[in-house]
């Protein structure tokens, strides 16, 4: 039986290969790649993909699969084998129901539809784009029927980025969050605004990526291990666990955006960066799920980077580098500009009081179009109407409306639920970091995050995908995903700041 775990190793560690360089190929689409290598680059991102598929979902790893069920059962539950032999049993009996012409037609359309985003973004016309977005939403459903019968056609979309969690869970939580979100927002207008125009000017862009550098450097980003370039999104991407890439995007005239931007990279990087290499090139190499994944990413931006600890230690170097924009600016002024409370257009640079609400928008259009509630031609109404109704703003373009996510272009539909859920999380686990690291804030304010790291290693990041996210979070916080924790953090943090 030792032998055949080999053999089956064997067989999904060339699939991880071959996805690795998927990856890589993508990587180079968003950084490097010339617009003209747009149409040769789907065909080879389709071509591996379906090799990928092929080798995964052959009938030597099913015949082994079966096999090993009886070993499975024999083996401690909480083996790498066993979590190995499980985790691999489930997706292959998920991919097993998608034909390989999907999968070919599917790797194709979104390899075209990202730089056909990129162009309609640039030029404010969604109109060009959305023939891609129809196609997307038409393999989603056609993906999604492959798993009827369903509770919801938006449940197997979901499954792909959150393992075991159903839509009705996700709109459970967000209609926690919403209300009480809501109720927040209007208390903070109520109330006098902060200033941050300090950070609403000229900000020399290499000082900002140098300072970036030097933050995530301090933090433990492995730079023998990775690397960080320019890009239209922000992304973190992996091609193995020694090979961990961050991109980031300045714009000249906002100097937070880059910053925390980098940071929340970072954040995703050190995780994967921390995945035990006893699981490296099998399917429990990466994150538990992406909102375990944007746990890690959101408490290194906001909880550890947007905290008065953390600028109590970077600020006095952060004014050495911009003295004529910050000289005159005191710490207590610069902590509150960068965590004030404002509705904005852009997700990626919402505040935590109102983030959420940038993502049920999100949401809610996709179940809407899956649903056929909703067409694709009217989404940048929808999303206007939405963007009202939630945070009292509306687009004056598509470019900063419908267009600013480069999701939707890849087909990542069941993805955008992941970063509220990410949010809640963090503050779970950032709670049992105060009980097992009491005096964590002493640390941060000295610029030291050995052990804070080390702690996220041991209870998270080693593990890599061997738990389920609901499974992995009530392993470490003793309750399953939960809004009250998030909702009492935003509550005390902006209580202080706005003095509610």
């Amino acid at each position: 039986m030792e032998e055949k775990l080999k053999q089956l190793k064997a067989i999904l560690g060339e699939v991880s290969d071959i996805n690795n360089a998927i990856a890589l190929l993508d990587w180079d689409q968003q950084v490097n790649m010339p617009p003209g290598g747009v149409e040769a680059r789907g065909y080879q991102i389709a071509t591996l993909s379906n090799l990928a598929h092929v080798k995964f979902t052959s009938d030597e790893v099913g015949k082994l699969l079966d096999e090993f069920q009886p070993l499975a059962e024999q083996l401690d539950p909480d083996s790498d084998d066993a979590r190995l032999l499980r985790v691999t049993k489930r997706e292959y009996d998920k991919q097993t129901r998608v034909p390989s012409e999907l999968v070919i037609e599917f790797a194709q359309v979104t390899s075209v539809a990202h730089n056909a985003w990129q162009e309609a973004r640039e030029k404010n016309d969604f109109a060009s784009f959305a023939p891609y977005l129809e196609k997307i939403f038409a393999l989603r459903r056609r993906y999604a029927d492959l798993f009827a019968p369903y509770d919801h056609v938006y449940d197997p979309l979901l499954d792909d980025f959150e393992p075991g969690l159903k839509t009705a869970d996700v709109l459970a939580i967000f209609s926690e969050l919403r209300t009480q979100q809501v109720e927040l927002l209007k208390e903070i207008a109520s109330r006098p605004q902060v200033d941050d125009s300090f950070l609403r000017q000229p900000y020399d862009e290499q000082k900002q990526w140098d300072f970036g550098v030097e933050v995530i450097s301090k933090m433990g980003y492995d730079w023998k291990r990775g690397r960080q370039d320019h890009s239209a999104h922000p992304f973190t991407t992996n091609f193995d666990i020694d090979d961990v890439r961050i991109t980031t995007r300045i714009l000249p005239d906002y100097a937070a955006s880059a910053f925390f931007s980098t940071v929340h990279e970072a954040g995703h990087a050190m995780y994967e960066q921390g995945i035990s290499k006893a699981l490296r090139r099998t399917p429990l190499a990466g994150g538990a799920s992406l909102a375990v994944h944007e746990s890690q990413s959101r408490m290194w931006e906001n909880l550890i980077g947007r905290s008065l600890p953390f600028w109590e230690h970077f600020y006095p170097r952060l004014r050495e580098l911009f003295p004529a924009q910050l000289g005159n600016v005191d710490l207590q002024t610069f902590y509150k500009g960068i965590n004030k409370v404002e509705p904005s257009l852009i997700r990626t640079e919402a505040d935590e009081a109102t983030y959420n609400l940038h993502v049920m928008v999100r949401l809610e259009l996709e179940i809407a179009v899956l649903e056929n509630r909703l067409q694709v031609k009217d989404l940048p109404e929808a999303w206007n109407e939405k963007m009202r109704d939630y945070l009292g703003i509306t687009p004056p373009n598509d470019s900063e409306g419908v267009l600013q996510d480069v999701h939707w272009s890849g087909g990542s539909i069941g993805y955008f639920p992941t970063y509220a859920l990410g949010n809640l999380i963090s503050v779970q686990l950032w709670e049992c970091i105060l009980q097992d690291i009491p005096d964590v804030n002493a640390q941060i304010r000295r610029g030291e995050f050995g052990e804070l790291l080390n702690w996220l290693r041991e209870k998270i990041h080693r593990h890599g995908a061997k738990f389920e996210p609901q499974e992995l979070v009530q392993r470490v916080t003793g309750t399953k995903i939960d809004p009250a924790p998030y909702l009492r953090y935003l509550r005390t943090k902006y209580g202080e700041i706005y003095n509610l």
